[in-house]
């Protein structure tokens, strides 16, 4: 079995986010989220080019703000990505 690194505990979660990409052009990608914890949240989406570091906006049912991609999972099908929300 893997080891578990998470911090802080997660919560399923469902529904629409939507992330918008400034640097280098301005993007909008529409996900739907997947789980959430306190300090951020997990997305799928069709989005394979965000990269580690990079920051985004972002807004779902339970926030709006700003979020840096911290990892990026991607197989034949879809793209997951965490983001650690920064305000």
């Amino acid at each position: 079995m893997p080891v578990e690194n998470r911090r802080e505990p997660r919560i399923s979660a469902a529904g629409k986010v939507r992330i918008e990409i400034e640097d280098p052009l301005r993007e909008q990608v529409i996900g739907r989220l997947l789980d959430l914890s306190r300090n951020g949240f997990r997305a799928v989406h069709g989005h394979a080019s965000f990269q580690n570091g990079q920051v985004v906006r972002f807004e779902h049912a339970g926030a709006v703000g700003t979020a840096r991609v911290i990892w990026n999972r991607i197989t034949d099908d879809r793209v997951e990505t965490g983001f650690l929300v920064l305000a």
